[in-house]
């Protein structure tokens, strides 16, 4: 099943909102197949039937099934030329020969030029998840290092998500490990300020980083607003690729003091270069004559591809992650890695220099196309000899590698499900499995989790948590929490989800869509005893699901060892497995991770609860007061012991807020 449209937009509008500006105005010739002489028709009589009132120009088209949903997404020199081929019926592999037998209607799109067809090609796969394309299966968004630039003196920051703050983004970073290690040693090397802004504006001293050489303190006046505007310029420079360059000019500043007799200051410079050679060598494999650059292997084995990617900025290493883009076994390895550079550069910025293992079809359009949207030339290259081949090989290695683990890990967890499947008489094996625990300190800040697994391991994606919000509940009472987590996960599965999905059989497995993992789970196990177990019975009955769900309890051994479980199960009596069962095992690194999700997101909590300015709770006191009430005061704690009449005398603070702020913390005695 491709991802579904919102119920609040439907599908056209969907598409367009999430068509990037550079390809959203060439959609405006469209149009689809509910024309004359296509109606009643499916499949290659369709097709045969539309492709007389097709142009040969270059456009994008559609393929659908009898309900509607997109099977295939295809880009086309000639829209004309590449459907009339549907249609003839030969060298079809059986995955299109299939597609094309359940094809019940098209749409199209009409583009000026071949590339806006690859762009909008690629954003259309990645919003709608056809069954038939190469699809990317991760949407972890990549971490990036922020420079800010929104007024105050700009500040380092690591960034994943929406770009909404303005300032400039580096990356992207294969994990925030590289990005955390890269912006301590940029501290070093260009002493920008990482504080926050609220921290910024209440500073009356400088703080520790500027005591240990981390910071330059624009925070207090230490280092001149030119001298920091240089310091920055220095940071953008380097990070943008010309790190040489500023190696340079550090290096010729340090002699100059040195031959000024500056010693300091020549110091100052040495640590700095010291710094920058750091966050260079590092990292792993570093090329010497490659500043900018993303590198992809792909390797193929039991039916499955991995696609490792390495990042090269700056002439280092940013890190690396390994891909496993859902695709048709019958696929060579260029198809699916061209399938994927498309959906990959969609939402990312390009380097210059993309090197690949396999050759691609379409290798200059899609450089050209990257290059258009950058604003700036992309070469795309399969190197064949040197460095940058020894890069690609690197980079095959550890797609190797990875598949060779996954295969492993996916052929012991089936193992495992179908251990689990039999072992406490599920009707199949699971294909959802969810796990649950509750978190708390004598009921304060109370957190339930939801882990979730399935035959690829743990779906992090999936995890949810539940902030306790009832006020019925007595504090510490564990089932009641349980309830309340109960009755929001599956009163709203069925809200969003509607009744549990009938079993899909004799769906192959090479066409199985990724999206395909469900949303209602097989199986649910709870962290718990007979207590917990009936709490949750009690609330799947009030829903109407507890037919629909297999729920389990776990309760934890005799002084709480693990390994002598007990579990609860409808229509059993408790029992315990083997010491040595393997399921047993399976089933305890379940609870430890919900365990461990839980005990996160309570601390989580605990700890933003604890860190809470008290002015967040005043009514009527926002972002821009409370940071002009911090700098008048210095603290928060300040403000509460302020008299009224100084508390008038803040900008922006009018008689009526001073007398609320100055209530607030004197009613509380």
């Amino acid at each position: 099943m491709p991802k579904p449209i919102p119920d609040d937009e439907d599908e056209d509008d969907a598409v367009e909102t999430s068509t990037p500006a550079a390809v959203a105005e060439f959609a405006a010739i469209a149009w689809s197949s509910d024309i004359d002489g296509a109606d009643g028709k499916t499949g290659a009589d369709l097709i045969n039937a539309l492709v007389k009132r097709l142009p040969n120009s270059p456009g994008v088209y559609r393929m659908m099934n009898a309900a509607g949903d997109v099977l295939y997404v295809g880009k086309a020199r000639s829209l004309k030329k590449r459907v009339t081929a549907y249609a003839q019926g030969r060298y079809h592999t059986n995955r299109i020969g299939r597609m094309v037998r359940d094809t019940a209607s098209m749409e199209f799109v009409v583009t000026r030029t071949e590339i806006e067809a690859l762009l909008l090609e690629a954003n259309l796969i990645k919003r709608l998840r056809p069954r038939f394309n190469v699809l990317m299966r991760d949407d972890k968004s990549f971490p990036y290092i922020l420079i800010t630039n929104d007024g105050l003196a700009p500040g380092i920051f690591k960034h994943r998500g929406a770009r909404s703050r303005k300032g400039d983004y580096f990356g992207p970073f294969a994990s925030a490990g590289a990005v955390g290690r890269t912006i301590n040693a940029l501290q070093r090397a260009f002493l920008l300020r990482s504080c926050t802004d609220s921290m910024f504006e209440s500073r009356t001293r400088p703080c520790l980083l500027y005591q240990i050489k981390r910071c330059s303190a624009p925070c207090t006046g230490e280092i001149s607003d030119a001298g920091y505007a240089e310091l920055v310029k220095e940071a953008k420079d380097f990070l943008s690729g010309r790190s040489q360059k500023v190696k340079e000019e550090i290096s010729q500043a340090m002699q100059q003091a040195s031959e000024a007799l500056d010693f300091e200051r020549a110091a100052v410079h040495r640590d700095r270069l010291s710094a920058l050679s750091h966050v260079q060598s590092h990292q792993g494999i570093n090329p010497q004559s490659l500043e900018e650059a993303d590198v992809f292997a792909i390797h193929q084995d039991g039916g499955q591809s991995c696609i490792e990617v390495f990042f090269f900025r700056t002439g280092q290493n940013w890190g690396n992650r390994a891909y496993f883009p859902k695709a048709d076994p019958s696929l060579e390895p260029g198809e699916v890695l061209g399938a994927f550079l498309a959906q990959f550069y969609d939402d990312k910025p390009c380097p210059r220099l993309i090197l690949l293992s396999h050759a691609i079809e379409d290798q200059d359009l899609l450089a050209e196309a990257l290059g258009t949207r950058a604003g700036r030339k992309v070469t795309i290259a399969v190197p064949v000899r040197g460095e940058r081949k020894d890069l690609v090989g690197h980079a095959m290695q550890n797609a190797r590698e990875a598949l060779g683990r996954r295969l492993a890990e996916t052929s012991t967890q089936a193992r495992l499900l179908t251990g689990l499947a039999d072992t406490f008489g599920l009707e199949a094996v699971p294909r959802r499995i969810e796990v649950y625990d509750n978190s708390h300190i004598m009921g304060t800040n109370a957190v339930g989790a939801m882990i979730v697994a399935g035959a690829d391991g743990f779906v992090k994606n999936q995890y949810r948590k539940f902030n306790i919000r009832s006020q019925t509940i007595t504090p510490g009472d564990d089932f009641g929490m349980m309830r309340e987590v109960m009755q929001r996960r599956f009163s709203r599965l069925v809200r969003e989800a509607g009744d549990a999905p009938e079993d899909v059989a004799g769906e192959p497995d090479d066409l199985v869509n990724d999206d395909a993992f469900p949303q209602w789970p097989d199986l649910i196990l709870i962290d718990g005893g007979q207590g917990q177990m009936s709490a949750v019975r009690a609330m799947l009955d009030e829903l109407g699901v507890a037919d629909k769900v297999t729920a389990i309890g776990v309760a934890k051994g005799v002084d709480r060892d693990a390994g002598r479980e007990r579990f609860f199960l409808a229509g059993r009596e408790p029992f315990m497995l083997p010491p040595r069962d393997p399921v047993l095992y399976f089933v305890q690194r379940l609870r430890d991770e919900a365990h461990r999700f839980a005990i996160g997101s309570h601390r989580a909590r605990r700890k933003k609860e604890m860190t809470r300015n008290p002015l967040d709770e005043i009514d009527g006191i926002g972002p821009a007061r409370k940071r002009a009430l911090l700098h008048h005061f210095g603290s928060a704690k300040a403000v509460s012991r302020a008299a009224l009449a100084d508390l008038k005398a803040v900008d922006g603070v009018s008689e009526a807020l001073a007398k609320q702020i100055y209530d607030h913390f004197h009613e509380r005695g």
